[in-house]
């Protein structure tokens, strides 16, 4: 039997810090950007920055890369000697980006492929993919890897705080979000994923601070007895609050083994908006 040679690939929404997926060889598949007059690729060629440097004058659209994209990265994981292709995306019930790996996968000659649903976004698929890395390294093979990280998904949770639901709303992602109650009364939401991978709100609370707290609280539920958990906090333009956060949970988990910081990719930026804030749990016991 010849031995798989196994890559990972993973969309731009699936928010693995930059410095992890270059040091695993991680492929990327980019989202797009669209704004009226031109289009960008995502975390190539537009920072979040300039994103909300020009929400004011334009919201822009984001969208799946076309067949021919996807196909070209299959060709670089093929020419690179690899046989098996472990694709992690973001959650088929936010994205078709899933469904899109499936079928090209599916008809691609000399590759074995499989997408692999994460039911999450940003950095809560994120730590699947870190998660996957670590698998792999362990000497896993391709079947054992697919078991593995099927059974471990509910394990990963994203909590997220948004200062407004108007991008989500005109995004189109505001799933179970019920949205005009929460502008009215200046409810903050903390929004998560379902365990079908759509957006809800798991909790309301009066302000930005409440709110914040309230994280904190959700985030000891989720970690709960478990003694080996990776945590991860993402922001969007928010930067002096990350920090902050990422303080009052490292003195409140000392039993965290990894902990990660970032912004979040630009494509997540569109639907969210500035002053995101977001918490990335993965027990692994």
């Amino acid at each position: 039997m010849t031995k798989e040679k196994i890559a990972l690939l993973v969309d731009s929404g699936t928010d693995v810090p930059e410095e992890i997926s270059t040091a695993h060889h991680m492929y990327t598949i980019p989202l797009k950007i669209i704004y009226k007059d031109r289009e960008y690729t995502d975390k190539v060629d537009i920072t979040p920055e300039e994103i909300y440097s020009k929400l004011r004058q334009e919201i822009p659209s984001t969208s799946l890369p076309d067949g021919d994209t996807i196909n070209k990265i299959f060709d670089q994981i093929k020419a690179d000697g690899f046989t098996h292709v472990l694709a992690i995306t973001i959650s088929s019930g936010l994205s078709g980006t899933n469904n899109a790996v499936r079928l090209l996968g599916e008809h691609y000659e000399g590759l074995t492929t499989y997408a692999f649903d994460t039911k999450n976004i940003g950095i809560g698929a994120g730590l699947q993919a870190i998660r996957a890395a670590e698998l792999l390294q362990k000497g896993l093979s391709f079947e054992e890897l697919i078991t593995q990280l099927e059974k471990e998904v509910l394990q990963n949770k994203v909590y997220f705080n948004v200062a407004t639901l108007e991008y989500l709303q005109k995004g189109g992602r505001i799933g179970l979000v019920a949205s005009i109650l929460g502008n009215a009364l200046k409810l903050n939401p903390i929004i998560s994923c379902n365990d079908e991978g759509i957006y809800y709100t798991v909790a309301k609370a009066r302000g930005r601070k409440k709110s914040l707290e309230k994280s904190v609280s959700l985030i000891r539920e989720a970690i709960g007895n478990h003694q080996n958990v990776r945590l991860a906090v993402a922001h969007g333009d928010a930067l002096a609050e990350a920090k902050m956060m990422k303080e009052v949970l490292e003195k409140e988990f000392p039993q965290v083994k990894e902990f990660f910081f970032g912004q979040i990719s630009p494509a997540l930026v569109v639907h969210t908006g500035p002053g995101l804030l977001g918490f990335g749990i993965q027990a692994l016991d």
